[in-house]
């Protein structure tokens, strides 16, 4: 059984960049193996109905958040994506599994070691951190990386 991986992304708020770069990440997600939850697929922020509808969404983001059994987030931007930013926190409070994806070049940090601010790596392990860290679609696939090896169901070291 595949395990299910939460896509947390602000790609899915743009026509261009949700048939880009989230349509690349989703293929290269699922190619690796595991079962993407893509919340703007999952959860259409399109669909306005009702004058509760971004409560709704939000709630049903966070439910999935919950029951996926790990979260890969896309972490660009300095500050990265705010929504981004609670899904991650979510993760790592519910001790789930976290995967970082960062194509930006840009360094948002005070650290000499974290390129982002430091509660990011909060659900990574101190020691080994960057096997967990992603800067390119491709690097999904290398089997020598952290959600390669999660995603064949070894055990993971703990934070």
């Amino acid at each position: 059984m595949r395990k299910t991986l939460y896509l947390a992304n602000p790609y899915g708020f743009s026509a261009q960049q949700k048939q880009g770069p989230l349509a690349a990440l989703v293929e290269a997600l699922d190619a690796a193996g595991a079962d993407v939850w893509e919340p703007f697929a999952r959860n259409d922020p399109g669909e306005r109905a009702g004058g509760n509808w971004a409560h709704r969404i939000a709630r049903a983001d966070v439910r999935d958040v919950r029951d996926a059994d790990g979260l890969f987030a896309v972490v660009n931007g300095c500050p990265p994506d705010e929504g981004v930013m609670v899904e991650l926190g979510l993760a790592i409070a519910w001790d789930k599994p976290t995967f970082l994806f960062r194509d930006d070049f840009r360094r948002c940090s005070d650290s000499d070691v974290y390129p982002l601010n430091l509660m990011l790596f909060a659900g990574l392990p101190a020691a080994g951190w960057e096997a967990y860290w992603y800067s390119s679609v491709e690097e999904i696939a290398d089997p020598g990386k952290a959600l390669a090896r999660w995603l064949r169901g070894e055990t993971l070291p703990g934070r």
